[in-house]
């Protein structure tokens, strides 16, 4: 029987995940479709409820759906109730599961691309305090950084995530946040700026450790004016792309079977995509 999955969201046009999944389906020859279904906030408990009479092993949930679906779960992982989201769904002996694969995606990209990043003892400087930023966090915190510093524009959004983590994580403000990048290991974007070219989160790199790793989570376009900024001062960038793809990972496990490998085949694929012209 063929097992379906998709991916949800109000809107969702946007998604890049069916090319991801629909890659792997056709490389590893498993009868399956992946596909958005547009599911408006008032539809998600109907649609959540009646997976399984349509066919569904499962989805994918994004805005703005992802902390509702958390709620709506019937059982729910370490990851998804830290992170207070889910973005991974799937039905476990008719039972709604919830899981959330963005810290998993996030660190083992950043662990691929820029191996020593935990070598220095320092503090990770995460910019914005969003659902994302609540994620990496959360990654960091599991991988063992003693500190974590929260920078955003409304402080008392980083004041809620460390109320919410505890104090290995610490709120600094938004005009600091260059001071704070002098002694990070780690540079986190997960603010909007430098998606699709517009802003920029304007740190100072000149003063930043040679040593210290560059990150945004923005991928369109794949190299931001932040990563930009950070290579020209000479220090390592890792791009948001990797973290999209690896999130997706577990998922594809959950729904289909087998778990998929994310290959550099994979990753052109989608960026060739992403650099289409619209």
């Amino acid at each position: 029987m063929m097992k379906r999955a998709c991916v949800i969201g109000w809107p969702i046009e946007h998604s890049r995940s069916p090319i991801i999944h629909g890659y792997w389906l056709r490389t590893l020859g498993i009868e399956g479709s992946y596909t958005r279904v547009p599911v408006k906030p008032e539809e998600l408990a109907g649609f959540l409820t009646s997976m399984k009479e349509r066919g569904l092993s499962g989805c994918n949930v994004t805005v703005p759906h992802k902390e509702a679906a958390l709620a709506l779960a019937q059982e729910r992982d370490e990851a998804a109730i830290a992170i207070g989201a889910a973005n991974t769904l799937w039905l476990d002996g008719g039972r709604l599961c919830a899981s959330n694969s963005d810290a998993y995606g996030y660190m083992t990209y950043l662990g691929l691309k820029a191996p020593t990043w935990a070598k220095r003892d320092a503090p990770v400087l995460i910019l914005g305090a969003g659902g994302a930023a609540r994620a990496i966090v959360y990654g960091f915190l599991a991988a063992g950084v003693a500190r974590v510093r929260v920078s955003n524009r409304s402080t008392a959004r980083s004041e809620d995530l460390v109320r919410h983590f505890g104090s290995r994580v610490e709120a600094c403000a938004w005009d600091a946040r260059s001071e704070a990048a002098r002694h990070a290991g780690v540079i986190v974007n997960t603010t909007t700026l430098g998606m699709k070219g517009h802003g920029d989160p304007e740190i100072e790199f000149s003063g930043v450790h040679p040593d210290t790793v560059v990150s945004d989570i923005v991928y369109v376009p794949l190299e931001t004016s932040f990563l930009a900024s950070a290579r020209a001062h000479g220090l390592a960038t890792v791009d948001g792309l990797g973290m999209l793809l690896h999130q997706a990972v577990p998922g594809f496990e959950k729904w289909f079977g087998v778990r998929p490998v994310v290959t550099d085949d994979l990753y052109h694929l989608v960026r060739a995509d992403i650099e289409r012209p619209s």
